[in-house]
């Protein structure tokens, strides 16, 4: 692996120039911290900052959360999406009251331990809440360790989450795990993106084996074109980047779920004969066990109440 510093040194300096105002970053309370991780979790931060705020305003503290009823901590969450986010929160908060007497774990395994928590979120409040110089991944984390120090998107097979990890601690600044991670993150959301990385204002860019690969290839067309054009070969074709296809979203499963939730956020209780309508417009007597099973998923999930054909929030 390249020199650490190399990487460290400039990432950090970017990092103390360019870093956003963001408001969890002005605290060290696991809650508040909590909190911010769960909603950042595959929500652009544009939409996280106002719903953060409202969430914390209507419950300010890890107490007021547990003791909530379930279904306002669903409608607060509306506009968020992944709704299971704000069950898995609370029981996550409820699990701090009752069984650790109201104190936060200190560690990433501890942390883990909450129900709802997984890897990234317990090793991201143990070193944003705790300041623990602690390893973990997500997507911007993924993006950059791999090109960095690994090499272009299209290296295959690409390293697991496991080997990347690895990398990811041997690099940690001793003492610094806070600005350190902070920072690659920061770095993966506005310079190294997915589709379109800026690579000419990247403060790593010097010691990234992705760069340096790029640079290569780029170098062997341009000299590859030179001497076509000697030999009167029509110039190649510019090389175009392959698009993301994903799956429609619209009109499927999880889409018609969320439907559901803001249903009944809008309404006490509803029949199912009129949460059908409110669900899929060309809603029909045929529906009638298609939407019970979606119902009775979330009921499952513990974001509704199901009794009888009478769908709730719980």
């Amino acid at each position: 692996m390249t020199n650490p510093a190399n990487i460290q040194t400039p990432l950090l300096a970017w990092f103390a120039a360019h870093a956003r105002d963001l408001p969890w970053r002005r605290t060290r309370d696991p809650y508040r911290i909590l909190v911010s991780e769960i909603m950042l979790q595959q929500t652009q931060v544009e939409r996280v900052v106002p719903k953060y705020h409202a969430f914390l305003e209507a419950f300010p503290t890890l107490d007021a959360l547990a003791d909530a009823p379930t279904a306002e901590v669903i409608r607060l969450w509306a506009g968020l999406g992944y709704n299971r986010r704000a069950v898995n929160l609370q029981r996550a908060a409820r699990a701090v009251r009752d069984s650790c007497g109201g104190q936060f774990p200190r560690t990433a395994a501890g942390l883990q331990a909450l129900p709802g928590i997984g890897p990234y979120t317990a090793g991201a409040v143990a070193c944003f809440a705790f300041e623990q110089d602690v390893a973990f991944m997500d997507t911007n984390i993924r993006r950059v360790l791999r090109r960095a120090l690994v090499g272009p998107d299209q290296i295959a097979p690409p390293p697991g989450d496991r080997a990347l990890l690895d990398l990811g601690a041997a690099l940690i600044p001793p003492g610094q795990g806070w600005a350190w991670n902070q920072a690659i993150m920061e770095l993966g959301a506005l310079i190294c993106t997915a589709a379109a990385p800026a690579c000419r204002r990247c403060p790593i860019s010097g010691a990234c084996r992705a760069h340096a690969a790029q640079r290569a290839e780029d170098e062997a067309s341009i000299l590859a074109m030179g001497d076509a054009r000697e030999l009167g070969a029509p110039p190649r074709p510019a090389r175009r980047v392959a698009e993301r296809r994903e799956e429609p979203f619209k009109g499927s499963r999880r889409w018609h779920r969320g439907r559901i939730i803001d249903a009944l956020r809008a309404h006490p209780a509803l029949p199912l004969s009129r949460l059908g309508p409110l669900v899929k417009p060309d809603y029909s007597e045929a529906d009638a066990d298609w939407l019970r099973e979606l119902v009775g998923g979330l009921a499952r999930d513990g974001l509704a109440i199901l009794e009888g054909d009478e769908a709730r929030l719980p």
